[in-house]
């Protein structure tokens, strides 16, 4: 009996120590305090990911929330997909684009075209915080990350990045020590997908945090209340954002828990 309660104490310790991250870091502060527009405030003849949204975003005085991807030039374009299907009606996938094929696309059938990241920067100007996610496509994740921090390197305003890979999360880790960044994770036992069941128990009850040391976790909405989920805010005091809000409801009761809020569909 008193060897099983010391494996057992052992296996409770394990689970909590995977469980944490990284807190004190003061930049995170700078993020505190504002909503986050998932994709810019897209809606009424603005596509997700325009610079119409991220303009009106920008104007309304919304942080934003914007994906990015490698391109084949190796420049970054702000896309949700790797496939242009749903959201320019092409076929094909973004990676396989250069800077100069991206004025051919137009998203939902309007005159918006896929933006680079440069031109949200330069949009942006510091004006409310940018999060920004690393769109991780056939293991590029080192060259996304490498390209994406690169392109930061001078930028005035606040930021942090972001990813459901956890190597890219990594990669920060190692290589851009001093950048705020965030694992984001769902409850992945519900969704279908090729990753193995293992990995996916491991992201959804963000188990891995122990060696990707994240100064956030982003977790969706709906799927926030498990076990795991709060602990790594509670026990280890890592700041929560949450995704994506679509009713005030919601929005008041993410900010009421502490989460830091990434909304669509309305506006706050």
């Amino acid at each position: 009996m008193l060897i099983a309660c010391i494996i057992l104490a052992l296996i409770v310790l394990v689970y909590l120590y995977s469980l944490s991250g990284r807190t004190g870091r003061p930049e995170l502060k700078k993020l505190q305090g504002f909503a986050y527009a998932h994709r810019g405030l897209h809606g009424d003849g603005r596509p997700e990911n325009s610079m119409a949204a991220f303009r009106a975003a920008r104007d309304a005085g919304y942080g934003i929330e914007l994906d990015v991807h490698l391109l084949a030039d190796g420049n970054l374009a702000v896309i949700h997909d790797s496939s242009l299907k749903r959201t320019t009606g092409q076929e094909g996938k973004v990676e396989d684009l250069k800077t100069e094929d991206l004025p051919n696309y137009f998203l939902e059938g309007t005159a918006e075209t896929i933006p680079t990241f440069s031109q949200v920067l330069e949009l942006y100007q510091g004006k409310a915080p940018l999060v920004v996610e690393l769109k991780c496509v056939d293991n590029n994740y080192a060259a996304l990350c490498e390209k994406t921090c690169q392109m930061l390197e001078n930028y005035q305003g606040v930021y942090c990045l972001e990813s459901f890979d956890p190597r890219c999360v990594l990669w920060l880790k190692k290589h851009r020590p001093e950048l705020i960044r965030g694992q984001l994770s769902e409850n992945f036992m519900k969704v279908k997908s090729s990753v193995p069941g293992i990995l996916r128990f491991l992201l959804t009850y963000q188990m891995l945090n122990f060696i990707t040391r994240p100064d956030f976790s982003a977790y969706k909405y709906a799927d926030r209340k498990n076990l795991s989920n709060f602990l790594v805010r509670k026990l280890w005091g890592i700041q929560g954002v949450s995704w994506t809000l679509k009713t005030q409801a919601e929005y008041d009761t993410a900010v009421s828990e502490g989460y830091l809020p990434i909304f669509e569909s309305f506006t706050p």
